[in-house]
Formats: C-alpha cells, structure tokens, sequence
C-alpha cells in the first residue's frame, strides 16, 4: 500500500497534486486534484467539487484510479470511493469528501527513469485566499 515516506510527504506539503481516474458507461475522465489527505497506508481522502463531473462519476461508480508523483515514485493507487459528506462545513462553495479504500499500487516507472519530485504547483490568482480555502479544506478532510 502506501509507503510511510510517501503519506508523509503528503501530510507535510498540505497541498499535494494528483491525478484522478474515473469512468461512467465506459467513458473515460481525469482530472487534477490538489485536496488530498492520507489517512493510512490503505486510505486516502479526497475533497472535489460537489458537481464536478469527477464528484459525479463517483457517485455512480466508485472504482476510481489515483497517479501521484513524488521523489523517485511515479504510482499509481486502485481503489474504491464512498461518500462522506455532499458538503463539507466551512467551506465556502459546495465541496465534497469521499474516502478511497486502496486496494493496489503500480508503480508507473520504467528501467532508467525517476521522478524528481511531486507535480510543481502553485496558486495563481488571490493566493492568501486559495492557501486559506486549502487549509479548511484539509483541516475538514482529517476530522471526518
């Protein structure tokens, strides 16, 4: 499942940027994500937004995929989704939780490659109020 060093770097950025596979009917749908907590080695917590087309194809298949990227790691996390909450509290626009309960990992990398590191990432825009919105939201993910 997931390594300690790795939910510990997820823990440590608070903002940690994946990709997030779903399908409906047989169609595919990623998206990128930054609102993730760990809460084991075998469950991560997501929060996207209520009506996003992710949020949606959740609600009605919950096998879901997750790429991250980290200092030598490129895997990918098979799992399941459910629910927690259609709107998380204090926050200021309809955010939902789900938790995925993972139940492999791929590494994605091949011979004579590595990653330097999690997806660079920042805000751009009013930044004091993104970093504010990330808080609550990771905040509100570890207390579900």
């Amino acid at each position: 499942m997931l390594s300690r060093e790795i939910l510990n770097l997820i823990k440590d950025l608070r903002v940690f940027p994946v990709v997030v596979a779903t399908a409906v009917e047989g169609n595919p749908h990623q998206a990128f994500i930054t609102w993730v907590y760990p809460v084991d080695e075998r469950t991560l917590r997501i929060a996207l937004s209520s009506n996003s087309q992710t949020a949606k194809n959740l609600r009605e298949n919950p096998r879901v995929a997750i790429t991250l990227f980290s200092y030598d790691n490129a895997i990918t996390l098979y799992g399941s989704a459910k629910e927690l909450v259609e709107r998380l509290e204090g926050v200021p626009f309809p955010v939902s939780a789900f938790e995925v309960v993972i139940t492999s990992v791929n590494s994605n990398l091949f011979p004579g490659a590595t990653v330097l590191g999690p997806i660079p990432f920042a805000h751009s825009g009013d930044v004091k109020k993104a970093v504010e919105l990330d808080e609550k939201v990771i905040s509100a993910l570890s207390k579900l």
